[in-house]
């Protein structure tokens, strides 16, 4: 079930982080599109007959395992983009599953073991005075993305639609024949209406997309400072099944 605060607790942590300066771009597409890029036994999770794909890029901030200060010296922070989409296991459970994500850091690439589709390249963020932009481009390839966004008030009660597309307890992976999990807690995103003043990328056809169409929905948000996520872990057959 989508909810607006954590679904559940993650008391040991593999990582600890902030997602800050984030914004979420979002596009409906026909659900066949994307449920081809999906494995089994993963189902496309629909909103109003849709898929949703979000072009979300953020700044990972202090990134550390548990029991590391924030602030101490060298904790690193580093732009990160991800394209994701929404899902559900056979049972009902939902979650979201990465496309492709793009990052500078090269300790990230260690989550590949798992099946995270990481990206090495270069990235940017840049907070203006009234505006914020973000730029990426894949070393490998040519995938890339320019977005300039201009925050506007805040989103005093968020929609269930607002909730559906930027609220999410878990995400799937698949590696070794196996589908992984990984549950993250973190306090309920605080979210602001925004407008789009440029928005270029190569990010969705790179991943066997076709080309966004439509005006997509836009949301930013400073951010969340407390985020946990959890170690990933294999689903039994009888789960995933």
């Amino acid at each position: 079930m989508v909810a607006y605060g954590a679904e559940q607790r993650v008391r040991l942590p593999a990582l600890r982080a902030g997602w800050l300066t984030q914004t979420f771009v979002h596009w409906s597409y026909p659900v066949e599109a994307v449920q081809a890029l999906l494995p089994e036994p993963l189902a496309v999770d629909a909103y109003e007959g849709a898929a949703w794909v979000g072009l979300t890029p953020f700044v990972m901030a202090d990134v550390r395992p548990p029991g590391v200060p924030a602030g101490l010296p060298g904790v690193p922070t580093f732009p990160e983009t991800n394209l994701r989409t929404y899902v559900r296991l056979p049972g009902g459970r939902d979650g979201l599953w990465f496309l492709s994500l793009e990052v500078t850091c090269p300790l990230m690439l260690a989550a590949r073991a798992v099946g995270v589709p990481y990206h090495p390249g270069s990235l940017d963020v840049a907070e203006r005075r009234e505006t914020v932009a973000y730029s990426g481009r894949r070393w490998a390839g040519r995938a890339s993305y320019r977005l300039v966004v201009r925050p506007g008030g805040p989103v005093e009660r968020p929609t269930e639609r607002d909730v559906w597309l930027t609220s999410r307890w878990r995400a799937y992976t698949r590696r070794l024949g196996l589908l992984w999990e990984t549950p993250v807690e973190h306090e309920p995103w605080p979210l602001a209406d925004a407008g789009i003043e440029v928005l270029e990328e190569t990010l969705t056809t790179s991943a066997g997309l076709p080309a966004p169409s439509g005006e997509p929905v836009v949301h930013f948000s400073e951010g969340v400072r407390h985020v946990r996520l959890g170690a990933p872990r294999p689903l039994p057959q009888a789960a995933a099944a």
